[in-house]
């Protein structure tokens, strides 16, 4: 008798098919087939990338559909909660994040450390949904039920969220529903698929069964893909601010300020690559927590005052805009900002002082700090004194003459001079509440970092840049210039240093307040062609020079002097 031959695989079992031939022993002339057992799932060599785009497909269906339920669900509720899945599971691996992996993505991509977690979030999905379609295509139960577990990772985050209640839950419970249903219908397909081109020639005797070819699966799975990323980049849309600052800003405008500021010009500088006194809107740096910009309606918006104080209060948008506003120049500044960075920046902000909201609240005694809340849940613990000083601690609605921008907290946000922004700027700010800090503590605050976060004295070289190269004048000198901060203090002196020769004092450009960083220039004499070194030592209004020792960010803030390589030419 001639040995069995192999034909194909199927399931665990292995498809064998004996055939006499016509030249040689017969039994008969006829052909014996043994069969699979129906029971196994099929499995043939090819199948592997239909598997692994079908789980691609049924993830994506469900993140697509149900992002667009949640822009519709909130909108039609009203929820201050986070119906999305995407930001519900991003924002759950923020608030998890240690400081020194906050400092890493802050460092490495700077303000686009949000797209950098959302392409790190999509390449870990589309993954982890291939490699639940291999696992599907042997052991179907153990494929659906790892989806399962997935999307009860979705559903833990979103209900983990401020504000987010049961009723949040259902676009993403909606969303797994239909994309294990899809999984499991393109298994099927995939089990089923007919060979095609190379395959039909390597397998001639394969059953077409009742599915299409292994073609068309791999094209109805990249069209559910993209229909399920059109549905998250749909659902996305559907839940951005739009023209809502715009809307509310024509219907009732910005109050005119009781006091404003002008920038004199002797604050400014013409040198090229140097910074401007005054950052415009679309330039100033933005950290912060939200994945996506919390979209905010003026019209309904409020702030209450809660917790130590004799009155509890709250306060419309209309109210807030019928008091006496003032407009300040305050420079903020990131925690994680390194020495030499660009997470610091300067604008010309209008609001409603705090102390005076305060004040008619009637702060208690014992109270020490406010900590203030964001429309999407960041706190920030403020030290009580910095609110009812005489800094300009603002409830500000504008920017450099503008509205707040969205990004930057619209319709209203809080700035206050002299502290780091993750223990002040709440940006969307909904409540003030008075407290203490033996009771309360702010969203960075347990997760490491110092609970009152005062600005540390710091210098900054803008010109030249790292690396980069000077042309000397007809005078053979060439300028070096940057900006220095040490908010509500003021900077009196900026000190460089080139090639480890002696400190020179620079040449400061006018304060017009210590809430906000001096520009400072240093005209470099008979600079020799060749490498250079070039460092900047500030120091502030109370005599206190920035130190050299280098510290991180993490847990009050960066310090250390800037040092820059460059060449002259």
């Amino acid at each position: 008798m001639p040995r069995p031959e192999r034909t194909s695989r199927s399931g665990d079992d292995l498809q064998i098919r004996q055939e006499v031939s016509s030249r040689g022993a017969h039994h008969g002339g006829m052909s014996v087939t043994t069969r699979p057992d129906p029971t196994q799932t099929q499995r043939s060599p090819g199948r592997g990338l239909p598997a692994a785009l079908a789980g691609v497909a049924a993830g994506a269906v469900t993140l697509g559909l149900a992002e667009v339920l949640a822009a519709v669900w909130t909108r039609w509720l009203g929820s201050a909660g986070t119906a999305s899945p995407l930001l519900a599971v991003g924002g759950a691996f923020v608030d998890r994040t240690p400081p020194w992996l906050k400092d890493f993505a802050v460092e490495t991509f700077g303000t686009a450390d949000k797209l950098a977690l959302g392409v790190g979030m999509a390449i870990t999905l589309t993954v982890l949904c291939a490699l639940i379609g291999l696992l599907a295509l042997r052991r179907r139960g153990l494929g659906l039920g790892l989806f399962g577990v997935v999307g009860l990772v979705g559903l833990l985050a979103v209900i983990s969220r401020p504000a987010t209640g049961v009723l949040d839950l259902i676009p993403t419970a909606i969303g797994v529903v239909v994309g294990a249903r899809v999984l499991g219908w393109l298994m099927d397909r995939v089990i089923a698929a007919r060979p095609d081109g190379a395959d039909r020639e390597r397998h001639p005797a394969a059953a077409p069964a009742s599915g299409s070819s292994r073609r068309s699966v791999l094209l109805l799975g990249g069209g559910l893909t993209g229909l399920g990323v059109l549905g998250v980049a749909a659902g996305q849309a559907l839940s951005t601010v739009g023209r809502a600052a715009q809307r509310t800003v024509e219907a009732l405008g910005l109050p005119t300020p009781t006091r404003t500021v002008e920038v004199p010009e002797g604050a400014t500088s013409d040198i090229a690559g140097q910074t401007p006194y005054l950052v415009d809107n679309a330039d100033f740096y933005r950290i912060d927590t939200a994945l996506r910009v919390p979209r905010v309606d003026a019209s309904g918006w409020t702030l209450r005052v809660t917790g130590m104080v004799d009155e509890e209060i709250e306060i419309s948008y209309e109210d807030l805009l019928g008091e006496e506003h003032v407009e300040a120049l305050v420079t903020l500044t990131c925690v994680s900002n390194q020495v030499g960075g660009d997470l610091v920046g300067n604008a010309r902000w209008l609001g409603w002082p705090v102390r005076e909201l305060l004040a008619r609240a009637g702060v208690q005694p014992e109270a020490d700090m406010v900590l203030s809340r964001s429309t999407d849940g960041w706190t920030a613990g403020t030290p009580i004194e910095a609110l009812t000083d005489d800094r300009d601690a603002l409830l500000a609605v504008g920017m450099n003459g503008e509205p707040l921008p969205a990004e930057h907290g619209y319709p209203v946000r809080l700035v206050v001079p002299g502290l780091y922004g993750y223990v002040s700027a709440t940006k969307w700010v909904t409540e003030l509440k008075v407290t203490r800090f033996d009771a309360d503590e702010g969203y960075w605050t347990p997760r490491g970092w110092s609970a009152r976060g005062p600005i540390k004295t710091a210098s900054r070289i803008d010109v030249p840049r790292a690396n980069g190269e000077l042309e000397p004048d007809e005078d053979g000198q060439v300028m070096i210039a940057g900006v220095a901060w040490a908010q509500h203090r003021g900077i009196e002196r900026v000190e460089v240093q080139v090639d480890d020769g002696e400190w020179q004092e620079a040449t400061l450009l006018e304060e017009p307040t210590v809430d906000s960083w001096r520009l400072w220039t240093y005209a470099w004499p008979d600079a020799s062609s060749g490498d250079h070194q070039v460092r900047v030592r500030a120091t502030d209004a109370d005599g206190e020079t920035q130190t050299e020792e280098t510290a991180p960010p993490a847990p009050n803030g960066a310090s250390g002097w800037h040092t820059v390589d460059f060449r002259v030419a």
